[in-house]
């Protein structure tokens, strides 16, 4: 009796726990079943651990599908930086970025810089952190989300498309400074930053400051405007601070000096 019954849940069990959508079961309860029978554990400690095990996993596949759609640059984490680049301030202030909660404030996030300082690595590798809290994040460079954004409303879908970059929490604008629009173009990325104030976070490097950023606009009124939504709840990093390149070449010269 004992041998059909163990037959009979060898063949259904899984087939059960498949319907379920419960993946981690199907390959872990039989495993675990040995083990907590040999640690004396409880039907409630044996289930406890098949749950823990398939949320662990749910929760593993999530922050893929989430980096995935992000788009972010796989390599740029916090793991491959040098924090100790940045200026004591900058450091402290980007620590407290790091749990995310600046998001539910809707608050900006905006990196200045001179080319080669690492302002896109380092707002990419807080993306990185933000995936990993399960937070919804885009990133792109800035004339690409411009384009995309024109592109709908020579469709008559701008609103769609609007809503479409709502979805996430924290858009990352890249290389805002090197967006040299027309009037057009300049209007949709001064809607999108309108529709996003104090909803949702906006996150932007540039190597032009506030005061340069009538090289985007154009327009004076409309240059103000969208540096009063962008700056209004904001946090600021200004990465005075050499290039990579130029350190590197630095680095270099000393070498071939000591080598010499």
């Amino acid at each position: 009796m004992r041998a059909a019954q163990k037959t009979r849940t060898d063949a259904t069990l899984p087939m059960l726990l498949r319907s379920f959508k419960l993946p981690a079961f199907v390959r872990e309860y039989g495993p675990m079943a040995d083990r907590a029978a040999a640690q004396g554990l409880s039907h409630a400690e044996y289930l406890l651990a098949l749950a823990e095990t398939e949320a662990a996993e749910r929760d593993a596949r999530r922050t893929a599908r989430r980096l995935d759609e992000s788009r972010l640059p796989r390599e740029k984490t916090l793991g491959s930086y040098d924090l100790e680049r940045l200026p004591a301030k900058v450091r402290a202030t980007f620590a407290t970025l790091r749990d995310g909660s600046f998001l539910d404030r809707a608050v900006n996030v905006i990196a200045f810089g001179n080319p080669g300082t690492g302002k896109t690595h380092l707002l990419a590798a807080l993306g990185h952190e933000l995936v990993r809290q399960n937070r919804t994040v885009l990133f792109a460079p800035a004339f690409q989300i411009v384009q995309r954004l024109l592109a709908a409303k020579r469709d008559l879908r701008l609103g769609p498309e609007l809503r479409k970059l709502d979805r996430f929490e924290a858009l990352i604008l890249d290389d805002i400074g090197y967006v040299q629009q027309n009037r057009e173009e300049m209007e949709v990325l001064f809607t999108l930053l309108a529709e996003r104030y104090e909803r949702h976070s906006v996150l932007i490097t540039s190597n032009l400051v506030f005061s340069q950023w009538d090289q985007i606009f154009k327009d004076t009124m409309t240059t103000a405007a969208a540096v009063d939504r962008v700056v209004h709840h904001s946090v600021i990093l200004e990465l005075n601070i050499d290039s990579y390149r130029a350190q590197a070449a630095r680095e270099r010269a000393r070498g071939e000096r000591g080598a010499v």
